[in-house]
């Protein structure tokens, strides 16, 4: 009786991408900042920080929540991410139709940031468990729809601005995205205990590599690899959001492109941001996780260095994209990797943890683009900056691999005295 209720699990993974695809949809901001800013009537960079907010509040909730996520199971932190998103987009309809600004940093920013911060982090840790086999792919699964949203809603919201107006177009999406965040959180649920997919039960063959540890939050953050991984995330999401911040102005000067050509290529990083989440998590489950942040680090030290030097167009824009498939596979690989460094107990939480390095990473990394850029005038010099934070991952990566090493071997002993 117990098999026949078991639920597909690949039905879960498809639950978890409609939560990603629809809270995603705050990468499809920049689509709103003009038709947002003409109602209010206030400068596009006052309307951007409803964005910065709710990214904030989207690292903050995730850390401050991530231990109730796991108490109450994500069916019903899924159901709450709905209500919270839903109505921060609601809310946000209603102060536009208000011209109340303050009520749409409250809506939008803060009431939409905890939703986003609930759905971030609901699915991931559920379809970790789901996929012990397989972790990078069904983490990359999830993430990819968050890094592909804006492509979906970016043109729906566009014409939705000119076909009903922006309060109602508001109003509109809020409810789809409450419709598909809360189906999608009905079915979505953790697996039973000892759950292993078909092959892996005992007797049947095929063996999951242990976890190095199965530790709950407060345990993992009196360990090294906890701060090894969140400063990898910090560097890594540091200069990915920098030079993606940046780069419509340094194609305009280092490619001469027109303005309406680098948008287009800005389009195409929205490609390839999400395509790495997939590609680059898939990859690891055959790589090992802590190898693939490894080539990330060694690659764009070399890239961030050498990119303003190039003027070959098609080699400048192949470095760049790769760049970016690396900025989307540090998010969708790190879910996986949490797993494999402290287990399932509590991974939701710690998961919520290190995406404080995301809040954090969203602010600076722009900030030391434009600080270098304006005080030297050299893309050079700013991107070698750049490139120098890249050495520091490096030897972080290192010496993480040496403690996945060892915690291996060791683990490996203790199966063999067992």
């Amino acid at each position: 009786m117990k098999e026949q209720k078991l639920k597909n699990r690949w039905l879960i993974a498809a639950s978890a991408v409609g939560i990603h695809i629809s809270i995603g949809s705050v990468y499809a901001y920049s689509v709103m900042t003009n038709p947002v800013k003409d109602i209010f009537d206030v400068d596009g960079g006052v309307v951007k920080w409803a964005f910065k907010i709710a990214i904030l509040l989207l690292g903050l909730s995730a850390a401050f929540l991530g231990r109730w996520v796991e108490k109450v199971g994500p069916k019903v932190s899924g159901t709450t991410a709905g209500i919270f998103y839903g109505i921060g987009i609601l809310g946000s309809g209603l102060a536009v139709q208000l011209e109340s600004l303050t009520l749409f940093y409250l809506c939008y920013g803060v009431i939409g940031g905890i939703g986003l911060g609930l759905g971030y982090i609901t699915p991931v840790s559920t379809l970790v468990k789901w996929f012990p086999d397989r972790r990078g792919l069904a983490t990359g699964m999830a993430i990819m729809g968050f890094g592909f949203s804006a492509l979906i809603f970016g043109p729906i919201m566009q014409s939705l601005f000119n076909a009903v107006g922006v309060a109602n177009a508001f109003y509109i999406l809020g409810i789809i995205y409450m419709i598909i965040i809360l189906s999608s959180a009905r079915y979505i649920e953790r697996p039973p205990v000892g759950y292993m997919p078909e092959g892996y039960k005992e007797g049947e063959g095929k063996v999951i590599k242990a976890d190095m540890a199965n530790i709950d939050a407060n345990e993992a953050l009196k360990t090294r690899r906890f701060y090894y991984i969140w400063i990898m995330m910090f560097i890594n999401i540091s200069c990915g959001i920098a030079i993606i911040s940046a780069a419509s102005p340094m194609m305009q000067e280092k490619l001469n492109y027109t303005p309406m050509e680098a948008a287009a290529i800005v389009g195409l990083i929205g490609v390839f941001n999400g395509l790495g989440r997939l590609l680059w998590s898939s990859l690891s489950d055959y790589l090992g996780r802590a190898n693939t942040y490894i080539v990330f680090f060694v690659f764009q030290i070399l890239a961030f260095y050498f990119l303003p030097k190039i003027s070959v167009e098609l080699t400048f824009l192949v470095i760049l994209f790769t760049v970016i498939t690396m900025y989307g596979g540090g998010f969708s690989t790190l879910p996986a990797f949490l797993g494999d460094l402290f287990g399932t107990k509590q991974l939701g939480a710690i998961h919520g943890m290190v995406l404080t390095a995301w809040a954090l990473a969203g602010v600076i990394g722009p900030t030391i683009y434009d600080v270098v850029k304006s005080a030297t005038g050299s893309l050079d010099t700013t991107l070698a900056v750049f490139s120098g934070l890249f050495v520091i991952a490096f030897i972080v990566s290192l010496l993480m691999k040496q403690l996945v090493v060892k915690a291996q071997q060791k683990k490996e002993k203790e199966l063999a005295l067992a």
